[in-house]
């Protein structure tokens, strides 16, 4: 009988620590992305920028028809669009590695901001706010206010 009840006790103990441990973790959060980098001033820039280059690649593209409808023989637009083709690839790939370039920093400095509010927060971790069904703790505003503070 002593066996059973010192059994019974250590379960009891056993439960009221996990219950205890349970009321100690703050969590899970979620973030909706789109929102918070719609929200930072910086990934607002950055779009811009990659907005402007796109619209100087198409500027490009229609002077260019200018030129080549202003040319008389095949051999003429032949080399034009050879040539063309190079400047464009290459304003293109200029353009590819900028759009990657900006969108690295902006998940960077997103990404450090949200390290820093689950610190911040006492949170376990922090999902995507799509894998939430029920439930959870929305930090995107505390992420968005720790962007526009400049720490990052």
């Amino acid at each position: 009988m002593k066996k059973f009840n010192l059994a019974a006790l250590l379960m009891t103990a056993g439960l009221f620590l996990a219950i205890g441990n349970q009321a100690d973790a703050a969590g899970v959060g979620y973030i909706n992305y789109q929102k918070v980098q719609d929200g930072f001033p910086f990934a607002q820039q950055a779009v811009k920028e990659i907005d402007a280059k796109a619209l100087e690649m198409q500027q490009f593209m229609v002077d260019k028809e200018k030129q080549y409808k202003s040319l008389d023989t095949p051999l003429k637009k032949q080399n034009f669009e050879n040539q063309t083709a190079k400047e464009f690839k290459l304003k293109e790939e200029a353009f590819m590695k900028l759009k990657t370039q900006k969108e690295e920093q902006i998940y960077n400095k997103i990404q450090a901001a949200t390290k820093q509010v689950l610190i911040d927060q006492k949170l376990d971790a922090i999902v995507d706010y799509r894998v939430i069904f029920v439930g959870g703790v929305d930090i995107s505003d505390l992420v968005i206010q720790k962007l526009k503070s400049g720490q990052f």
